[in-house]
């Protein structure tokens, strides 16, 4: 094969890999997701979530503080660190900021459903449950390692902390509203994947349709690669439209409220509508089928339409409209681009090489896991279709957990940043620990799926972490102790 035939197909591959993950994986997840965080930024008030980090607060009251509010930032390793600058530097401990450093790319709300949707339900209560054990666990060691330093950092801050946030019960079911339209999108019950009636549109040629679409965009199931449905090339036609109403109605909808974003937020709902149902092409038509899904998405829209017009100000609106795009044009490109890398990269891997090196639950294939995730850093949600092509591929669920952990979490870029702020020896130590946590929780999550029971493995997981936490205070007190007089 001659290099322009070569490159034609790396193109192709690319190409089909980005227009399955268009088709099927992500509209009822980051749509909704996307709008979610454009909530939290323009309509919750900043004191609501940072009052509460404060390293003088109850541990029982920071470190949850900080896993709710790192929970609803669906950000990767470089966009988290000036956010977490910013707490850390207006009076937030060391160790609830850390937690918040660590949770919000591991274990966002975003990730962790993109995770459930794309991978499995497993995996992604995996990678919540031992985030958080291990978020607030690191978080807690750095505190405990550096805790001199802490103290003198706060006494350096002044009492922003002490502002008070009020969130109004209108923007709270506004949120809860937008959340309830994730949920009955992405959640995979039987009230909500069982069709209850169907439609038929008199289309003809539909079935011809979905053939030259399977030509078009050719798949191999051994690769975990798929193809493009009917229903699928609709959406996509659907998302290019957004994308042509959207520049022109939301890049200035904070001056005026045109045509263009009505028209963005009809065809956003639209495009809802269009991924909750089910579609069968068939020679003489289409048919439509109405689930729960698409009954519990038609309803939230029309609560959402009401409590927008009703209950919101216009400002407020063009706030969260605006914040939502700033959203989507800083991640959804680059969530492009890497979707279709992952599409060219999968030519060039050997299923055998996966096999080999993390085929099996070993702490070689577990740590080579989170040296992938550390030195091939991806923007947010691509590590996601990257660990479904390793999948596919052969690798263990166990060193995919690992993986999992430690990409968001971990990039050259974002180490040098984070050095600039805390400096280069609790930079290293939140790495080191990061690695050797990404690695235990690959081992154990393996070790589960090998068949092990699972009281045994939190059986383990509770002596080792408090075997650490009993040690780390041992240190802790020790490095406090006042040096002898001489």
């Amino acid at each position: 094969m001659d290099s322009s035939a070569f490159a034609f197909k790396l193109v192709q591959a690319g190409l089909a890999n980005l227009a399955t993950y268009l088709a099927a994986h992500i509209l009822l997840c980051l749509v909704p997701a996307f709008c979610i965080a454009g909530c939290m930024a323009a309509l919750i008030p900043k004191g609501t979530v940072t009052r509460l980090l404060g390293r003088n607060t109850p541990r029982l009251l920071s470190y949850p503080a900080a896993i709710l509010a790192a929970s609803v930032l669906s950000v990767c390793s470089c966009t988290i660190v000036p956010l977490f600058a910013g707490i850390y530097k207006k009076g937030a401990g060391l160790g609830p900021a850390i937690t918040f450093l660590f949770f919000a790319p591991a274990a966002n709300i975003l990730a962790l459903l993109y995770t459930g949707s794309v991978i499995g339900v497993d995996l992604a209560l995996a990678r919540f449950f031992l985030s958080l054990a291990f978020g607030v666990s690191i978080g807690m060691i750095m505190a405990l390692l550096f805790r001199r330093e802490d103290i003198a950092h706060d006494t350096m801050t002044d009492t922003l902390f002490t502002e008070q946030g009020q969130l109004s019960r209108p923007v709270l079911f506004f949120l809860l509203t937008l959340v309830a339209i994730l949920l009955a999108g992405v959640l995979k019950i039987d009230l909500l994947t069982k069709s209850y009636s169907q439609l038929f549109l008199p289309i003809p040629g539909m079935d011809r349709f979905q053939e030259i679409l399977f030509s078009l965009v050719p798949f191999d199931a051994s690769k975990s690669e798929e193809g493009v449905t009917a229903q699928g090339a609709i959406l996509i036609a659907l998302l290019m439209a957004i994308a042509l109403t959207a520049w022109k109605g939301l890049e200035n909808i904070i001056e005026e409220f045109n045509g263009w974003a009505w028209a963005t937020l009809g065809l956003a709902a639209l495009t809802l509508l269009t991924a909750s149902v089910g579609m069968t092409p068939q020679p003489s038509g289409l048919v439509i089928n109405l689930t729960g899904k698409s009954v519990g998405v038609a309803f939230s829209l029309a609560l959402l339409t009401y409590l927008a017009s009703r209950h919101l100000e216009e400002r407020e609106v063009r706030a969260w409209l605006w914040e939502t795009w700033k959203f989507v044009k800083q991640i959804f490109p680059l969530l492009i681009v890497g979707v279709f890398l992952v599409g060219v990269i999968r030519q060039f891997i050997r299923p055998t090489w996966i096999q080999h090196l993390a085929g099996s639950n070993t702490i070689l294939g577990n740590l080579a896991g989170v040296i992938f995730g550390v030195f091939m850093y991806f923007p947010t949600l691509v590590e996601v279709p990257i660990a479904h092509m390793f999948l596919g591929l052969g690798m263990h669920r166990g060193p995919l957990l690992a993986y999992l952990m430690a990409d968001p979490e971990l990039s050259l870029q974002s180490i040098l940043i984070t050095s600039k702020i805390i400096g280069p020896l609790k930079t290293w130590t939140y790495v080191g620990w990061i690695a050797l946590f990404s690695t235990l929780a690959g081992l154990l999550y393996g070790t589960w799926i090998d068949g092990v029971s699972i009281w045994l493995i939190l059986l383990y997981l509770s002596l080792f972490l408090g075997g650490l936490a009993l040690v780390l205070q041992l240190v802790s007190r020790r490095s406090l102790s006042p040096s002898p007089v001489p």
